[in-house]
Parts: C-alpha cells; sequence; structure tokens
C-alpha cells in the first residue's frame, strides 16, 4: 500500500525551467508541450510570474504555478548540485556477482556522495555467501541473507524495512555510479511530493566486448535518454529502471510487490504516480550498467524484459498498451495502406479529407474567445501527429506484433513488402542520431534482433497469462487542451 503525499508546497528557493520542446504561443498566455502534448493555457497573474523560461519559487502563488507546471510536464526543475548529509541508506540486491558487489562497493566509498552513507548488501539466495559477505565486509557493509533465492523486488523490500534513514538509494550490483550522481539527484528531493528520482543509465565499457556491445552503449535498454521527464504511464518516460533510483522511504509504503519476478520497477513507479506522488527523471546524474556482452545472454534479458508487460497489464490495464493511437490517425493510415495496396487514389483521398476534418475540429476546441480558429496551427498539430502514429503501428508490428506481421508477410506480398519498408525505415530513423557511434548495418540487425527477443517474451508472458490484455491497443486522452493554469 502507497500512502498519499504530503500537502505541502514548494519551498522557496525552488526553480523550474520550461522544457527547451515547449513552446509559447498566443503572446505568452499558452504553452504547448508535455508529454502526452497538452495546450495549457496560462492566467494573467501566471503570465506576470513567468515572463521567461525561468521561475523561482518565492511565494504560495509561485509555488503553485511551478508545481503545475512540474506536473503538466512542460518544466523540469532547474536545481544546484547538493552534497547529501549523513541521512541515507545504499541498499543493493545481489545474488551470486561477488566480483560486481566488490566493484560497487569500492565506488561508493570512493565517492564523497556515498563514503558516509550506511550500505545494506540484501544476499538473495547466493550459492557463495562467504564471496559476498567477504566483499560486504572489505567496504563495511552489512550483509542481510536470504538461504534461498526470493527475486531482486523481496531483497530490495529486506532492505528498505532495515533502513531507518529518510532517503534510500537501491542499486544493483553490476552498476557503478559516475562521481557527482547522487549530488545532482538529491536537490529534487526539496519537493514534498517527490517520492522516487533516478538518474540516467548508460551502458559500463565491456571487459570483453560482445557482438551486442556497440548497440548498447547508444540504445541500452535502460537508457531513458537526455531529456529530464515527469515519469509516468502512457508518457515521453513511462518508467525508470529500479537499478539505480534515489527515493523517498516514506513514500514507498511496503515498496515493491515481491510477485513480479520482472517489471517490478514499473508497477512501482505506477502506483506511486497513482497515489498523488511525483516521480522524476532526471539524466544529468548517470550510472553505469554492465550490459550482456553476449548475444544469446542478450537476447534471453530482453524476452525476460518482454515477459513483464502480461504482470503489468494485469495490474494497471492499458497503461501497458504497445500502441496508443486516436481513432482518427488509425482510420487515415488504414486509409491510406488500403489505397497503396490497391494502387487506388480514393482511399488516400479519404485519409486527407478525413486528416483536415479532424483538424477543423481541433481547431474549433482550441480557438480562444473572440479570436479566430487556428486552422493552421491545428492542420499541423493533426499532420505531425499522425506522423508520429505511423511511427508508432510501423513499431508495434516490428516489435509488439511481430508474429502477426511475419505471418501477414508470409501469405501476402504487399504485406511483406510493407513490413521490409518499416523495417528499413524504423533503423534508420534509429540510428541516424548515432550514426557517428555505430555503422547502420550492426545497429539494424542488433535493433530487429532486439525486437524479436522483446517481443518473443511478450508474446509468451500473455500466453502464460492467458490474458491479450498487454497486446491490445489504446487511444490517447480525446482534448488536446490541457488545465488552465491559475495560481489563485
Amino acid at each position: 500500500m502507497i500512502p498519499a503525499p504530503p500537502g505541502g508546497r514548494l519551498p522557496d528557493g525552488f526553480a523550474v525551467r520550461l522544457d527547451p520542446a515547449t513552446v509559447r504561443r498566443d503572446g505568452g498566455a499558452a504553452l504547448l508541450g508535455g508529454s502526452p502534448l497538452r495546450l495549457l493555457r496560462l492566467s494573467a497573474r501566471a503570465q506576470a510570474l513567468l515572463p521567461g523560461d525561468r521561475l523561482v519559487v518565492d511565494d504560495a502563488a509561485s509555488a503553485r504555478l511551478a508545481g503545475q507546471l512540474l506536473d503538466a510536464g512542460v518544466a523540469a526543475p532547474d536545481l544546484p548540485p547538493a552534497p547529501p548529509g549523513g541521512d541515507l541508506t545504499v541498499v543493493i540486491p545481489v545474488r551470486d556477482r561477488p566480483a560486481g558487489l566488490a566493484r560497487l562497493l569500492t565506488a561508493l566509498r570512493d565517492q564523497p556522495d556515498t563514503c558516509a552513507a550506511r550500505i545494506l548488501v540484501v544476499d538473495d539466495g547466493s550459492t557463495d555467501p562467504a564471496a559476498v559477505r567477504a566483499a560486504a565486509a572489505a567496504a563495511g557493509a552489512g550483509v542481510l541473507r536470504h538461504d534461498h533465492a526470493h527475486g531482486p523486488a523481496a531483497a530490495r523490500n529486506v532492505g528498505l524495512r532495515a533502513a531507518t534513514t529518510e532517503l534510500i538509494v537501491f542499486l544493483d550490483s553490476d552498476c557503478v555510479p559516475r562521481p557527482g550522481w547522487l549530488a545532482v539527484l538529491i536537490p529534487h528531493l526539496a519537493d514534498p511530493r517527490l517520492a522516487l528520482v533516478a538518474p540516467r543509465v548508460v551502458a559500463l565499457p565491456a571487459v570483453r566486448p560482445g557482438w551486442p556491445t556497440g548497440y548498447e552503449a547508444v540504445a541500452g535498454a535502460l537508457d531513458m535518454g537526455t531529456r529530464p521527464a515527469v515519469v509516468r504511464p502512457n508518457s515521453r518516460v513511462s518508467y525508470v529502471p529500479s537499478a539505480a533510483v534515489l527515493a523517498r522511504r516514506a513514500a514507498l509504503g511496503e515498496g515493491f510487490d515481491a510477485s513480479m519476478p520482472v517489471a517490478e520497477d514499473v508497477d512501482l513507479v505506477w502506483r506511486l504516480v497513482a497515489a498523488g506522488w511525483r516521480v522524476r527523471y532526471e539524466p544529468a546524474a548517470e550510472v553505469a550498467h554492465e550490459h550482456p556482452a553476449a548475444t544469446v545472454a542478450w537476447l534471453r534479458r530482453r524476452a525476460f524484459y518482454g515477459t513483464g508487460a502480461a504482470l503489468l497489464a494485469a495490474r494497471h490495464g492499458s497503461a501497458v498498451a504497445p500502441v496508443i493511437v486516436s481513432p482518427w490517425s488509425a482510420a487515415a493510415w488504414g486509409l491510406a495502406l488500403a489505397g497503396l495496396a490497391r494502387r487506388s487514389a480514393a482511399e488516400p483521398a479519404l485519409a486527407a479529407g478525413l486528416l483536415a476534418l479532424g483538424s477543423a475540429r481541433l481547431a474549433r476546441r482550441l480557438a480562444r474567445p473572440g479570436h479566430r480558429p487556428p486552422v493552421l496551427f491545428a492542420a499541423r498539430l493533426v499532420v505531425g501527429g499522425t506522423g508520429v502514429a505511423g511511427r508508432t503501428l510501423a513499431r508495434a508490428a516490428l516489435r509488439h506484433h511481430w508474429p502477426l506481421a511475419a505471418a501477414a508477410a508470409v501469405v501476402s506480398p504487399r504485406a511483406r513488402r510493407a513490413l521490409a519498408v518499416a523495417a528499413v525505415a524504423d533503423a534508420v530513423a534509429a540510428w541516424w542520431p548515432h550514426r557517428s557511434a555505430i555503422g547502420l548495418a550492426r545497429f539494424a540487425a542488433a535493433r530487429r534482433l532486439e525486437d524479436l527477443g522483446y517481443g518473443s517474451g511478450l508474446w509468451a508472458g500473455a500466453v502464460r497469462a492467458r490474458s491479450a490484455r498487454a497486446l491490445l491497443p489504446a487511444r490517447p486522452p480525446s482534448d488536446l487542451r490541457g488545465p488552465r493554469i491559475t495560481t489563485s
């Protein structure tokens, strides 16, 4: 059970800055941004408090505005680093990885942020417990032990119950934090409603690089990207991995769901958000993670991740949907593809008409009283959203629903060509930002293998759960308009 967050406001001195992707409109009276995309109307008082892109809290009104901007996802905290004090516990679950544990403990003791912290190692049924105890003893860490493996969630909960400090760091034993990472995360906890903040998880340079190593360095499964974000379901950053997180102990309640062998971190984040807590992702802090270097182990890990979707669907329903697309966009793409298949111009013309109708409807909803509907602006949003929907649908065909796409390709030459085009386009689009770090052929091959591995795990989990909920699409919020932001 997750407790409700306290009612305190953001403290004086807390600062937020508009996300670079947030766009001002209507002379500063509206903000377009966030994920999902929203158009937020600002009251006159809110406009006066936010003349630029940065807001520093100095009273109740500015605190309210800053909190609303954070919750809308159009702004992020803009805070200087602040090294933590001694009120901190580091919990490390481990099983049969004494060398990695020793490496992590050495890094923690060598860093000013954590050298004074209490460190608890939770041995989850290691076959050589003496090696784990020796590594912990060398670093002055305490050890708690399960005689039999209960899983990482249960191990973290043991550390959570044993901790007495306000703040807890959960770190997996295959991680190595970068210097200064915790000093970047600590200031976020000045927000009394923040339950958890996570760093960026990057690839640890491999001692023996394998075939997937180059791909993991630029597209790791645990890497949530370079932009800070509010974390919540169906957004740009929908979860953060528990490999490395800083949490407020009072917010976690009983902690992770120990019945979940995978995706327990996603479940915890979504339960925190549902209870009213904030969760944030802060990429300015980095923790390196040792990814599998062998191809078979790498694919097995991806498939394992995929099995978690069915568990999440049973608990959170459509929040785990692999495709989130509006009926308008889905219908437009269906008509366009039907026209291409039949080599007919009628269906694409209908698709264009459908998008025009959607643009007109959206323009009327976005219109300000006394002003003409912003038709061109609405059209750009509709066309852009439809383009994103097309990429989402193609991605789902290649990753989540590839067994269905492969079956269609076997019986239909047109489906086969469409799938090939989608595979190439998806790989090139994802590779382009990393073109200086890895070749296209290797990246594309690894991306397709990763999709096959994850999708196989997704379907296996659905079959095991006897439920297709993790495979079903969902629709986004029906209205682009967000709440009117006031400070009263």
